[in-house]
């Protein structure tokens, strides 16, 4: 035998010796993670069969709408069974678009991916697994350094990889599968619910309202806030869809109502009841309620699941005090739970007060009146008839309005009212600064005492009446105190839900579609939204409340359209004096006021007269001039009254870089669709006498 071959012989043998004493730990690590592997691969199977379904059905959720837009129409008792009427899949924008991070679905398909590709590493393990053998000839020869064992190393690091993911894979479908099975019961029992009620109605006539519970476990579309926004997107939302149903929940417990009339005029009502009431005539001297619908507009809370066309439901006094953005639910403060489909948040804000008053103790606070809602109407209303003194701090907006409307009763009752500011002016931080002297006369002559570039510095009771010491030194006595120096959006609910907040505005910060994540809208005051001309903003009046509500409502339905609209606002300081303002106005950007003598025609009750509703914006709402055209003309040119002289009305340009950003119209009335088109245009105009023709000012 020649000695090559006796060699090779030898090695042959040698290396048949050596699986004895290497497959034992090889084929012990090999077995150890083939039944690791199996086990995981049988638990997988035996929970994706049911919990995997779960899953597809949580990522196709969002894309299965029933005929009737609810979830009430089919069985989800169990997904196996075939449906029970025809369902149409339809995509819906939030999904099928670059939506909001976060939006559902985008763990369920993760979940799927990973476990499928857990079941195809594992079968692949197992199957390597099955076939391996001894040792070959390369595992002990010389080779190249680092190639021993590489095998079984991979097999290795492959099997713990395999054990450990199916491991975190069975986890997550097994929490799934839990809150799926939890969801899909409470929508069969809605459905049977559902099923069972037309046959009680049937026998009974009217459902029985102790069968239902008193506040529905699920709703369509959820609105959190009852103010102007909610109730407009409400109405937005029935519109697009007329079976809708839909849920306000309000911390309020009135229904739904306009707030203008809270401190203009309800004031001015002479009927002694309007407290009760709440009726009021306009300018025009039409009567109407401060309510937007009567309560016989509204369904019954616990009837909304169950009425055949669906409708509008309010919960009143109750506040949502967590959201869970993921499971879509929000809980109440009394611990209700609700879910939904689609959420508007418009929880709007509250008034401010001063710190100076906050640290003045219980005895101040009771005589401190935060002017907001109906209730504080009311509490003052009263307290204007009863005190000696009121004093009024604040002089924007809301101050001056409630400082000329009970100035009004300071000449028929003896009443002071007292109004103080740290402004130069009424209106200081809004109109420049001769158009705010001549306000503040205005209200001195409505009978009110008027202490501008005052600043409070302390707040004390002296007696039985109350000491307000200010920086300047003097102080003032009065029985009671309105605080009117603003408001603060109300963002609670961002830290549960995880809700961004403009640091800068304030509000929760949302799109051009007023969306804050992909199922949740927000409008009104709380809204910080992006406008396309002026940069981003946060608005905090009627106009804007209507006009953001129903597009969030519309949106809420599909219409994924963006906030185009420029909102004006309106102050009335009674009935023969008013203006109205769109844009940026600002006291400290450059102006240009061209004003023109007054007629009988320019006064605020003249305009409600040719409008027919006091709510002015309701008229003028998204009205837009189709074109602007400014050329020379032959009628006179308005020209600016000099100081003292009266400024019947006129025309104020607020201009950011030599274009106009802002307009007050000054007892110029129904002409605000040309206002909002000039702003719109964001054109540089030589000479702004010649847009003010546009207003027609001039004319007698």
């Amino acid at each position: 035998m020649p000695p090559e071959y006796r060699r090779r012989q030898k090695v042959g043998m040698h290396s048949a010796e050596k699986p004895s004493h290497f497959c034992k730990p090889q084929l012990a690590g090999c077995a150890m993670n083939t039944a690791l592997g199996a086990i995981t691969v049988i638990a997988l199977f035996r929970d994706l069969i049911g919990t995997g379904i779960f899953g597809i059905y949580n990522c196709l959720e969002p894309f299965v709408v029933a005929e009737d837009n609810s979830l009430q129409s089919f069985r989800c008792g169990n997904l196996l069974q075939r449906w029970n009427v025809p369902i149409k899949l339809q995509m819906s924008r939030q999904v099928a678009s670059s939506g909001v991070p976060g939006g559902k679905g985008d763990s369920s398909v993760f979940v799927l991916i990973v476990g499928l590709s857990t079941l195809g590493a594992g079968a692949y393990v197992i199957l390597q697994c099955h076939h391996l053998r001894c040792p070959s000839r390369s595992l002990t020869s010389s080779g190249v350094p680092g190639k021993a064992g590489s095998n079984l190393l991979l097999y290795l690091i492959v099997g713990g990889t395999v054990t450990g993911t199916g491991a975190y894979v069975y986890k997550t479908l097994k929490e799934k599968k839990e809150r799926f099975t939890t969801r899909v019961t409470t929508i069969t029992t809605r459905s049977q619910e559902s099923e069972s009620s037309p046959s009680d109605a049937a026998s009974q006539g009217t459902p029985a309202p102790g069968a239902h519970p008193e506040v529905p476990s699920h709703v369509p579309f959820l609105l959190i806030g009852g103010g102007t926004a909610a109730f407009a997107a409400a109405r937005s939302i029935r519109a697009r869809d007329p079976g809708a149903r839909v849920l306000i929940v309000s911390e309020d417990p009135a229904l739904p109502y306009m707030r203008p009339p809270l401190s203009k005029e309800l004031w001015f009502s002479d009927d002694p009841n309007v407290t009760e009431t709440l009726r009021f005539k306009q300018w025009n001297g039409k009567e109407r309620s401060i309510y937007f619908q009567p309560p016989s507009f509204y369904v019954p809370v616990r009837d909304l699941p169950f009425v055949e066309n669906g409708g509008v439901a309010v919960l009143c006094g109750k506040k949502v005090v967590h959201m869970d953005v993921r499971g879509n639910i929000v809980k109440l403060s009394d611990g209700t739970q609700i879910s939904y489909d689609k959420c508007l948040i418009a929880t709007g804000g509250s008034p401010r007060n001063l710190p100076a008053i906050e640290r003045a103790g219980k005895d101040v606070q009771q005589r401190l009146t935060l002017f907001r809602k109906i209730e504080d109407f009311k509490n003052l209303e009263k307290i204007s008839r009863e005190v000696k003194s009121i004093t009024i701090i604040g002089g924007g907006f809301l101050g001056s309005e409630l400082a000329c409307a009970l100035g009004r009763r300071a000449r028929t009752r003896g009443l002071e009212v007292i109004q103080l500011f740290p402004e130069n002016g009424n209106m200081g931080k809004v109109l420049p600064e001769y158009l705010s002297n001549w306000t503040t006369e205005k209200v001195r002559r409505e009978g009110v005492n008027v202490m501008p570039n005052a600043v409070v510095k302390s707040v004390s009771v002296c007696g039985n009446r109350l000491m307000i010491k200010l920086k300047d030194g003097r102080k003032v006595e009065t029985d009671h105190i309105v605080a009117a120096v603003g408001l603060e959006p109300n963002v609670e609910l961002a830290k549960s839900a995880g809700l961004e907040v403009d640091s800068d505005f304030g509000g929760f910060r949302v799109n051009a579609e007023l969306q804050a994540r992909s199922n949740i809208w927000v409008a009104g005051d709380a809204a910080c939204f992006y406008d396309i001309k002026l940069g981003r903003r946060r608005v905090e009046h009627h106009d804007h409340a209507v006009v953001s509500g129903r597009l969030a409502g519309e949106n809420m339905t599909g219409a994924a359209k963006p906030y185009w609209h420029q909102s004006m606002f309106w102050s009335d300081l009674g009935p023969n004096v008013g203006y109205e303002a769109i844009g940026l106005v600002d006291s400290s950007l450059p102006t240009v006021g061209v004003f023109a003598k007054a007629t009988a025609k320019d006064t605020p009750k003249s305009a409600t007269e040719q409008s027919g509703t006091g709510i002015r914006s309701e008229s003028e709402t998204e009205a837009e001039a189709s074109e602007v055209h400014i050329s020379p003309s032959i009628s006179p040119t308005p020209q600016v009254p000099k100081q003292g002289e009266d400024y019947g009305k006129g025309v104020i340009f607020y201009l950011r870089d030599k274009v106009v950003v802002g307009i007050v119209l000054w007892n110029i009335f129904n002409r605000m669709p040309i206002a909002r088109k000039i702003i719109k245009d964001g054109e540089e105009h030589d000479d702004l006498n010649e847009v003010a023709k546009l207003f027609n000012i001039h004319e007698d």
